[in-house]
């Protein structure tokens, strides 16, 4: 099973609450205007839903879309996270701890019996290591991570996202990107593992 990009997320959380809300979903249009896209633009992402098996059409007649019968089990297949703000990956900035909306990932791309928060990315300290601005970091709470994994690090109430080393009497929270130092402190505070990284293009 193929991971959603940003967007595709947003249309299916979209999706899912219309159906909840109106009992039938909603039309090509209506989504087109919700995300303020073309009509191409939303029919295109409703076509790669329905490739990737979350979305599926019993007909071509309109409002006849409808969620694959896995999200309706009670072993659900998609999982939605709830996006928590932002994560500087540059020079830490204060975090948006707020509940910013969900997104839905098929089980397969979390661990069981895991939680999981998402953040949206800051900055480009770590686009060594793949990690861009605008991308979605999806995080594996945890209070503790091992040498050289990417972690979500609080430092004086600033949230970052680097690469964690314990050392002697120190923490180093290692950037991957030269042009930012390694920030040093002997008080950091983990809040978790980078799982992965969604990338709406």
């Amino acid at each position: 099973m193929k991971g959603l990009t940003e967007r595709q997320n947003e249309i299916l959380s979209f999706i899912t609450k219309y159906l909840k809300d109106h009992s039938f979903p909603p039309s090509i249009r209506e989504i087109a205007e919700n995300y303020n896209i073309s009509v191409k633009g939303a029919h295109d992402h409703i076509t790669a839903l329905r490739k990737k098996g979350f979305l599926k059409h019993a007909d071509k007649r309109p409002r006849t879309m409808g969620l694959t019968r896995s999200l309706h089990e009670e072993s659900s297949e998609l999982i939605e996270i709830p996006i928590l703000g932002s994560v500087a990956a540059g020079v830490p900035v204060l975090a948006e701890e707020n509940y910013d909306g969900n997104i839905i990932l098929h089980h397969s791309q979390l661990k069981k019996n895991r939680k999981y928060f998402a953040l949206k990315v800051k900055g480009d300290s770590m686009s060594g290591a793949g990690i861009l601005e605008g991308d979605m970091a999806i995080i594996e709470e945890q209070n503790t991570v091992r040498n050289g994994e990417i972690a979500v690090a609080v430092i004086d109430e600033a949230v970052t996202l680097k690469r964690f080393y314990r050392e002697c009497s120190r923490i180093r929270l290692q950037a991957e990107n030269p042009a930012y130092k390694p920030i040093y402190s002997q008080d950091v505070k983990i809040l978790g593992r980078l799982s992965g990284i969604i990338r709406n293009y």
